[in-house]
């Protein structure tokens, strides 16, 4: 299934609405995407490790950050802009290389080189003949973590899938175990709820102390993972106070 960029922008939208305190950060998120989907948009020739093709975009995306990033990232893309294309290009390598891994992600100039990467990468994600399948704890298409586990309706329960932070590919994993150390102690694999998102969770492990949010569609069918996922920033300040680490950092490195 080819993304649908307006569900994401339309979702970042409304949940702008009901939380205030992450408002401005979706609204930007909202204009990343939109600049993200004009790339995807602009691929149809693309093939794989071709990531120069990106290279035209880096200006489009250093002036949008420019004229909506926080001051952090306007910082980081004044100096990126003194870069060499040569440079740009090592950048892109190193992320789609899984050089720059897990807490690495959480700088800001990474950022540019996920969002350039994230519609690539989904492009040849849908050009390819992965199904999706398997219980890895990497994508089964490009090797990335998860960035957030989803639960979909099964029967008289719900089946959990993880959703890749680079490409988005969905693949289904096992419920009660977690996706870095493979803990499989229901007992030691915490959940922590806040009444403000019902259906999100986070979903901890006390063996590698890591965790990971699930977004129960279940309880909300308008759910978009990856943007609910950026929209509930108050749950990683629970698990960063009870010693929890994010098993990956999402685009904006939180």
């Amino acid at each position: 299934m080819k993304p649908s960029w307006d569900r994401r922008i339309k979702r970042a939208g409304e949940l702008a609405k009901k939380h205030s305190e992450v408002a401005e950060l979706l609204g930007f998120y909202q204009q990343l995407a939109r600049f993200q989907q004009q790339v995807y948009e602009a691929l149809p020739a693309v093939r794989e490790h071709e990531l120069r093709v990106l290279l035209p975009y880096f200006s489009g995306l250093l002036k949008l950050v420019q004229d909506a990033g926080s001051p952090a990232l306007k910082t980081a893309a004044a100096a990126l802009a003194e870069d060499s294309e040569d440079d740009r290009l090592s950048l892109l390598e190193s992320v789609w290389q899984h050089q720059i891994e897990s807490q690495a992600l959480a700088g800001e100039y990474p950022f540019f080189a996920q969002a350039l990467l994230q519609p690539y990468a989904e492009f040849l994600a849908h050009q390819s003949n992965s199904n999706g399948e398997g219980t890895p704890s990497q994508c089964p298409f490009c090797g990335s973590r998860p960035v957030v586990a989803v639960l979909r309706p099964e029967g008289d329960g719900g089946k959990r899938s993880l959703v890749c932070s680079l490409c988005f590919t969905e693949w289904n994993f096992r419920r009660v175990v977690c996706p870095n150390c493979g803990e499989e102690n229901k007992d030691k694999l915490p959940v922590f709820a806040a009444k403000e998102f019902e259906h999100v969770r986070v979903d901890a492990c006390d063996t590698c102390h890591t965790y990971l949010k699930s977004i129960d569609m279940t309880k909300d069918g308008n759910a978009v993972p990856v943007v609910d996922e950026l929209a509930t920033i108050s749950l990683n300040l629970w698990a960063s106070e009870n010693k929890y680490q994010k098993l990956r950092p999402n685009l904006f490195g939180v």
